[in-house]
């Protein structure tokens, strides 16, 4: 497969047609569905692969590079894909690095508080 068909593929897997990756990207309407005929410039790419949350080498070959050891250890790697396929612990994750850090700590105390509560009471 080629660069357009690898993009079709990566935003069909995130819920996304062309047309509608092309909107929330600020991209004219039919700019990736050129992509099957020349090569955008590497930010282009970039820009679709974090959107997409893919690698660049995926949109160029349709294969992710072989586990370089990117992760310190396996609980590492277990805990980065466990936070990968759980919603909540995505956006869990996505507060903490989008929120101010005392706004994000006193949301971190009420759910301990919370859970506390909830534990004390079974």
């Amino acid at each position: 497969m080629g660069l357009y068909e690898n993009v079709k593929e990566a935003a069909k897997l995130k819920g996304y047609s062309i047309n509608k990756l092309e909107q929330e990207l600020g991209f004219a309407r039919s700019y990736i569905g050129k992509f099957k005929t020349i090569t955008p410039s590497a930010d282009k790419i970039q820009k679709i692969a974090d959107f997409l949350d893919v690698s660049s080498e995926y949109l160029l070959t349709g294969k992710e590079k072989e586990n370089e050891g990117y992760y310190l250890n396996e609980e590492t790697a277990k805990l980065a894909q466990e936070m990968f396929e759980d919603e909540d612990m995505r956006s869990l994750f996505d507060m903490k690095r989008n929120m101010p850090p005392e706004r994000f700590k006193a949301h971190m105390e009420f759910m301990k508080n919370l859970y506390n509560q909830e534990k004390g009471s079974n």
